[in-house]
């Protein structure tokens, strides 16, 4: 969250809900800490609009540009350094099929509004460059040890 984003305890929430929900007129979102879980983030339904209109948005002209314009493609490649440093770890090819998978991810999740989808996938390559980052991780992931351990049960 930003820091422009007002932080309370959940159980000011509780307590005194009507001075806290009146700092939702000073910042966009508010961030509630929960002693037995997880933080949540309160927000107005027009701000949680407004920011749902703005990634729908963005996606739709990433994948709009990424499959019409001759040499977008290249572009998109030549950009996503800047916006994703690590991506400077992943291989050649896999920087291709990173933005391939990118583009088409942001557009499927945007049709259904819901884009967990598009945050694991960011992770999932973080983390393959995080392996490629490191030439004693990427050997012992990626060296044959010879023995077949049999099939994997099903979790």
């Amino acid at each position: 969250m930003s820091a422009d984003n007002a932080a309370v305890n959940f159980s000011e929430l509780v307590n005194k809900n009507k001075q806290t929900l009146a700092r939702l007129k000073e910042s966009p979102r508010l961030l509630l800490h929960r002693r037995d879980g997880e933080d949540l983030v309160l927000t107005t339904a027009a701000k949680a609009e407004q920011d749902q209109t703005v990634v729908s948005a963005a996606s739709r002209m990433l994948s709009a540009m990424a499959r019409r314009e001759p040499g977008s493609m290249e572009l998109l490649l030549d950009i996503l350094p800047e916006a994703f440093p690590w991506v400077r770890f992943l291989p050649e090819p896999d920087v291709h099929a990173f933005a391939v998978e990118l583009v088409d991810t942001m557009r499927a999740a945007d049709s259904i509004g819901n884009n967990a989808s598009v945050a694991q996938m960011l992770t999932a390559w973080q983390h393959t460059a995080e392996v490629h980052s490191d030439p004693v991780l990427l050997a012992a992931l990626t060296h044959d040890h010879g023995t077949d351990y049999g099939p994997v049960r099903h979790p």
